[in-house]
């Protein structure tokens, strides 16, 4: 259907009541609030990013093998002893007595403008291919349709993480060259610009897009085993006759979101560590790690040391040492 032209100034009629209501429903009114709504998601998104920055942080640095504290001898829940790694706390503490409480968010720029321009390509994609033209799965639906219907949503979501992924993960690149330099107390890249201008100098477009394809596969992957493995436990396991089945059903995708998560870390993992890999800082060198021909060659690698989930654990991260090692009590 065609846009409805603007009316002229003139002819616009003042807010409050039906009339108000009227403008509120047009066109102009709608993109207003859907203006509001994204704006609203950004500052929610920045204020999400920077609370969760600290967290990241130590687990990067986990990821990258920088383990500057001993491990401790505990126990377990049998009652035998094991060597713990530092967990999250530990680590955090570690960091603020090194940098201070502000060394904490280093990196937290290029990371708060990756999540923008992140939110606001989704925002775009949504309005080029608007959710109202999509067919939504209901109840009412036969096991053909309702399968149908999954895959096309699906589909529609992979297009709009795909996009934004390839947007935002330029200034990801810089965010996390900026955190590992904590390992080598390095300042190679002391800010955005300055970053975006090495980078550039030193490797090219290519630069920027280093660690892309394993997120990129790790992100798809998520989203089709989570969405297609939810409807299918909702269609065939979940009675419609139980009392609480509309309930189960709209925690299902929560609770495959947080299973197929762990199964795709390896390849978030393997996105990050490429990211700062043969950069020219101590975190992309040996002794924690070789040169890396590619992200393939860097799987294969920490496929060998029994590796792909390191840093999937940040509070009881263990050692695996025989418990006769340790001496006795």
């Amino acid at each position: 259907m065609a846009a409805e032209a603007p009316l002229p100034p003139a002819a616009r009629a003042p807010p409050g009541g039906a009339a108000g209501r009227e403008a509120a429903a047009a066109p102009g009114g709608r993109a207003a609030r859907a203006e509001g709504t994204e704006g609203l998601f950004v500052v929610l998104g920045a204020g999400l990013t920077a609370a969760s920055h600290p967290l990241l942080y130590v687990k990067l640095l986990i990821q990258v093998g920088h383990e500057p504290l001993p491990p401790t001898v505990g126990r377990n829940v049998l009652g035998r002893r094991v060597l713990y790694l530092p967990g999250f706390f530990t680590y955090a503490r570690h960091i603020v007595e090194v940098d201070g409480k502000r060394g904490l968010f280093r990196g937290l720029t290029p990371r708060l403008i990756s999540s923008t321009l992140s939110t606001i390509t989704r925002g775009s994609v949504k309005k080029a291919f608007p959710l109202e033209d999509m067919e939504h799965v209901s109840n009412k639906d036969d096991v053909k349709t309702s399968l149908r219907k999954v895959v096309k949503e699906t589909s529609h979501e992979m297009m709009m993480q795909c996009v934004s992924r390839l947007v935002s993960h330029p200034l990801h690149v810089i965010s996390m060259r900026c955190m590992v330099q904590f390992v080598g107390r390095e300042v190679k890249y002391s800010g955005v610009f300055s970053a975006i201008g090495r980078i550039f100098k030193e490797e090219g477009i290519l630069g920027f897009f280093v660690g892309l394809v394993p997120h990129v596969l790790g992100d798809v992957i998520f989203l089709w085993c989570c969405n297609l493995l939810a409807h299918f436990i909702n269609t065939y396991a979940v009675d419609d006759n139980f009392s609480q089945a509309s309930v189960i059903r709209s925690y299902t995708k929560f609770v495959m979101g947080i299973a197929v998560s762990m199964l795709t870390y390896p390849f978030l993992l393997v996105g990050d560590l490429m990211a700062v890999n043969n950069c020219g800082l101590r975190a992309g060198l040996p002794p924690y790690a070789p040169a890396f021909a590619s992200w393939i060659h860097c799987w294969r690698y920490l496929s060998a040391q029994g590796q792909l989930f390191r840093g999937s654990s940040l509070l009881f991260r263990r050692v695996p040492v025989p418990a006769s090692c340790f001496p006795i009590d």
